[in-house]
């Protein structure tokens, strides 16, 4: 199965984009047929082979991206609540080296990252080169649930003004220029809004209530953050048409479906990676020279009573 995820679910820049127009509960052409049961089955096939595929290819893509220490790669993850962020950490990346991957969760900001700018506390936990850093959540919360919800603002001890459009607008070209400088750097951004519909995520958090083993997953305060779906989706909808730029695209992922969600991310993270056309360090000839006499001292120190491997 062939999905043009770069195209479909790119968000362009410096273009205006409408969520309405991003289907949750998305499904390749061929496979809308009503009342055929057989063709999304055969997409969920496919869609799990393009996972499994691309595992491996991530696997040893990751490999490569640290042996060239040239490169890092940030993956960001934003979405509703429930919208399925952990599963996609879990399966897209199950392939890879821990040693060479870094996940980060962004919690309530604690005293020493508020007597900071909103940017500090993520520039710490960037990815260094020849590593895969994810970020589930990020400072696209500082334009987001703190937005909504103006009362999280004023923790955040800022000098007195405006708080309009003005102020966000700057946040927006704060954004985008720290994104800027870290590609400049040799850091690939690859940005995800995973897209789930509101009656999904009421299934999804139901779910989680009918199992006492799942009460850990539930938050009271999504119900509250939920009352304010519309709005939530109004700021998504401002910030990728604000942030989606040609150095650090967003990309709308229907969320409705998890095994389309993660086939999808993992075929962008796939496929993006191999762009930037990563080889192996180059050798010159006294390097080359100086490991084949390391291999000829290692042949020559062999216990004799050591069987030879085969």
């Amino acid at each position: 199965m062939h999905i043009d995820a770069i195209n479909s679910f790119r968000v362009p820049p410096g273009k205006k984009i409408n969520l309405i127009d991003y289907d949750p509960g998305w499904l390749p052409k061929w496979a809308e047929t009503k009342g055929d049961g057989k063709r999304k089955k055969a997409i969920k096939k496919e869609a799990l082979g393009v996972l499994e595929k691309n595992k491996q290819k991530l696997a040893a893509m990751q490999e490569l991206l640290w042996a060239s220490d040239t490169y890092s790669m940030l993956i960001i993850l934003q979405g509703m609540d429930a919208a399925g962020k952990d599963g996609v950490i879990g399966h897209v990346m199950a392939g890879v080296n821990p040693q060479g991957c870094q996940i980060t969760g962004f919690k309530t900001p604690c005293e020493e990252e508020l007597n900071h700018d909103f940017l500090w506390r993520y520039e710490r936990a960037l990815p260094e080169r020849g590593r895969i850093g994810i970020f589930n959540r990020s400072y696209y919360e500082d334009v987001l649930i703190v937005k909504v919800r103006p009362e999280v603002l004023e923790t955040q001890k800022l000098p007195p003004g405006s708080r309009g459009e003005s102020f966000w607008k700057q946040r927006y070209d704060d954004i985008n220029t720290f994104e800027r400088h870290l590609v400049r750097n040799g850091t690939i951004i690859l940005k995800f809004f995973l897209n789930v519909s509101k009656e999904r995520q009421r299934q999804r958090l139901l779910k989680r209530l009918e199992d006492p083993d799942k009460y850990w997953k539930f938050s009271f305060s999504d119900l509250s953050e939920r009352e304010k779906w519309e709005e939530y989706a109004k700021t998504y909808e401002e910030v990728l048409n604000e942030t989606s730029t040609e150095w650090a695209p967003w990309y709308v992922i229907p969320a409705d479906k998890k095994w389309l969600t993660r086939a999808l991310v993992s075929e962008i993270i796939a496929s993006q990676i191999e762009t930037v056309n990563l080889k192996y360090p180059v050798l010159n000839e006294e390097q080359v020279s100086a490991f084949r006499k390391a291999k000829a001292e290692l042949e020559r120190s062999q216990d004799p009573m050591t069987p030879t491997r085969k």
